[in-house]
């Protein structure tokens, strides 16, 4: 018996001296107190998450700008400076004959161009100027420029498929799709950080459970050893109280622990770099709006993502039908007109241009294809028709989506409610009972359960608002929309 109880006190002495010297490692670092708004606060401001969802939103943004630039009049400027050439060619002779002899040349050119897509008929008009050189070298040496100095002209796609008309379809909804899952985005960074903020605070409170239940059960382990002393008590109950001090100890311990690592894990996600010691604040408050199923899909439909990526899918479908009946047969019309003038100096290419013309009007239709372009169209129209297909069942789950989000808000508000309560029932019981043991009326098995049913039920209450909170902001995500400023989630962008 001595040899035993010898043998505990050492063990709860190297505890002890683990505990105190794990606690003053603890206190050296700075705290930090933050509540649950905080913390998501700072996690859409500064955390990697938030960064991507901003750096992938800003790409989407400059490929709409590059699409709302096509339709933009285009000035372009080239020119060659020079091209040198030296090889046989076929020259005429004095005598009216042709002869292969080494010719050596230099091009030179300059051209101005200005162009304008239209997109209503998929076509392209063009204003530009022109000015060229050429120099041969040899036993005659000589120097000519071509000018242009006035033309223009349009290029015609007839009965074609007309890429530009689509693109004006779907381009915007792309770059509004692309918006909408940056709202999204920057909520599943809310819920990320609610998810680490309920981890830690889960951590912290089993901390204040175990250093509590180390107190308690120190406290009954001295008030044992006395009515040991005066035989009140068999000695099997003092070696149990013995027995629950080391595992509050161990437990206690375990669960700093525990609150380091969480601790460590939110500091990560909020891009802390210093050796702060995060303690957070137990929302008290409830939201206390009421979602109406309706009100919610309403929202959902207007404000997600997933409605106009459905509808983008539609139409990308739909011009891949045009696409396959338009490139059955291809007709052209280009034409232009303008002023043009060869001489020998420069300044005289500019003195009396003479006119040019140019039309053409040109066809590319298949004869014989053996049903290739047929098969193209039918393909197109069977993709189109599975994708309208796809897209009504996906609308139809996103709809279930959002009426299940809200039916599991409203259940988990009313089990945290319930869990508020129990949480104060089974303090007092747990009150009640260390009074009745201190008194002798129950037994140290009876002690424990209620330790047991306090600590249990203390952890339901952290997760059931863990619980609700993140079904709360997961509804946010679904309809991003605010249920308690009543106005739709839209976060501002940096482009």
């Amino acid at each position: 018996m001595n040899k035993f109880k010898v043998d505990i006190s050492l063990r709860l002495a190297f505890l002890s001296i683990g505990l105190l010297c794990q606690r003053h490692v603890f206190a050296q670092k700075k705290d930090i107190t933050l509540s649950l708004k905080q913390v998501i606060d700072l996690s859409l401001q500064q955390s990697p998450q938030a960064k991507l969802a901003a750096t992938s939103f800003k790409n989407k943004y400059w490929i709409y700008k590059t699409y709302k630039a096509d339709y933009k009049p285009q000035l372009r400027l080239n020119s060659t400076l020079p091209e040198l050439t030296r090889s046989y060619s076929n020259v005429p002779q004095n005598d009216g004959s042709y002869a292969f002899r080494l010719r050596s040349a230099s091009t030179s050119s300059l051209n101005l161009n200005l162009s304008q897509n239209v997109g209503l008929t998929g076509g392209q008009v063009f204003l530009g100027s022109s000015l060229d050189r050429l120099d041969i070298f040899g036993t005659s040496n000589s120097t000519s420029y071509l000018s242009s100095p006035f033309l223009v002209g349009f290029n015609q796609p007839i009965f074609g498929f007309n890429s530009l008309k689509w693109q004006n379809k779907i381009e915007p909804l792309r770059y509004e799709e692309s918006q909408k899952a940056f709202n999204e985005d920057m909520e599943n960074v809310a819920i990320r950080s609610s998810e680490l903020f309920f981890n830690l605070l889960m951590a912290q409170n089993m901390v204040e459970i175990q250093q509590k239940n180390l107190a308690n059960n120190d406290t009954l382990y001295k008030i044992s050893v006395g009515r040991y002393n005066l035989g009140r008590i068999a000695e099997n109950e003092l070696l149990q109280m013995e027995l629950s001090v080391m595992n509050a100890q161990t437990n206690l311990a375990q669960a700093e622990l525990d609150v380091e690592l969480s601790n460590l894990q939110l500091k990560t996600f909020l891009k802390f770099k210093g050796d702060e010691n995060i303690v957070l604040q137990t929302p008290e408050v409830l939201p206390l709006f009421e979602v109406n199923e309706n009100k919610a899909l309403e929202e959902a439909l207007k404000n997600r993502q997933q409605m106009v990526s459905f509808k983008r899918q539609k139409l990308e479908a739909e011009s891949e039908v045009a696409r396959a009946k338009g490139e059955r047969f291809n007709i052209n019309l280009n034409a232009s007109y303008g002023l043009t003038q060869s001489a020998a100096v420069v300044e005289d290419v500019y003195t009396k241009p003479l006119e040019q013309q140019r039309l053409r009007f040109g066809i590319d239709i298949p004869i014989i294809d053996w049903g290739r372009a047929n098969a193209k169209i039918q393909t197109a129209i069977a993709n189109q028709e599975l994708i309208e297909t796809q897209m009504e069942q996906a609308e139809q789950n996103f709809r279930q989506e959002i009426y299940l989000a809200v039916k599991q808000l409203n259940m988990y508000r009313q089990k945290l409610l319930i869990a508020i309560k129990s949480d104060s029932i089974t303090q007092k019981r747990y009150d009640i009972t260390i009074k009745r043991y201190l008194i002798g009326k129950i037994g140290i098995i009876d002690l424990n359960m209620a330790i047991i049913d306090k600590n249990q039920t203390k952890q339901d209450y952290i997760g059931a608002l863990r619980t609700y909170w993140n079904a709360y902001f997961e509804l946010r995500r679904k309809t991003l929309y605010d249920f308690e400023q009543n106005k739709p989630i839209i976060y501002a962008t940096n482009k």
